[in-house]
């Protein structure tokens, strides 16, 4: 069987040469990963190895994200420095989320926290804790990671989160953590630690104005269900 190869293939059907002639949006995703490869097999061209590849995700680029190098190595045509590259690219996206979202940002309601910090916890296999700082326009003076933990589980010690505001000079707090399970509704563990944290903020005048708990599609806002 003669190799598949880009290179017989029609000059504007050629990735890079797609993307010279027409720009990067006229791209599909798989001709997007064909670029970052660079090469297939002896029987698959680039494009048809980022089509299994994506073929495998469902399509969703979401999903690809969550992948880990090894997991990615499982596709023929696709060695260590091409999962590399994979990675990379789709760190590079998520980090350019991220960049937007940092700049001036007043919190308003429920929604402006969850899309906040979206570009942390997106795709994260753990759970993790982090607390937003505001000062007393309720604009965002600082994001920051409290603990990570495992599938099950995190630990928020009051003691390092207050005392993190407090340097800080903030006039409120924000909790977030995510739930990797794609399960929104709060343990129990969840509630007492709100409950508690609602009480030091009193105390100390430096209130605790929602708890957030984020999956990648939905979230739960103690302070919309009432529970803040």
């Amino acid at each position: 069987m003669q190799p598949l190869n880009i290179k017989t293939w029609a000059e504007e059907d050629r990735p890079r040469e797609k993307l010279l002639l027409k720009g990067k949006a006229a791209l599909s995703d798989a001709e997007l990963i064909a670029i970052l490869i660079g090469s297939g097999t002896p029987k698959l061209t680039a494009v048809d190895v980022g089509k299994l590849i994506l073929g495998a995700v469902s399509n969703d680029l979401n999903e690809l994200a969550k992948l880990s190098v090894k997991e990615l190595m499982k596709h023929k045509g696709i060695g260590e420095a091409k999962a590399i590259t994979i990675v990379s690219a789709l760190e590079l996206g998520r980090r350019r989320k991220e960049t937007a979202a940092a700049a001036r940002t007043q919190i308003t309601c429920s929604t402006d926290i969850y899309n906040y910090i979206k570009p942390q916890l997106l795709d994260l296999p753990h759970e993790e804790f982090w607390i937003i700082l505001l000062n007393r326009a309720n604009v965002v003076m600082k994001k920051e990671s409290i603990s990570s933990g495992g599938v099950a589980g995190t630990v928020a010690d009051p003691k390092i989160i207050f005392k993190k505001a407090l340097e800080q000079l903030a006039s409120s707090i924000i909790l977030v953590h995510n739930h990797p399970s794609g399960n929104i509704k709060p343990s129990a563990a969840d509630i007492s630690l709100t409950k508690k944290m609602k009480e030091v903020g009193q105390f100390l005048d430096l209130p605790v104005l929602d708890h957030i708990i984020f999956t990648d599609n939905d979230y739960y806002s103690f302070a919309d269900e009432g529970m803040l």
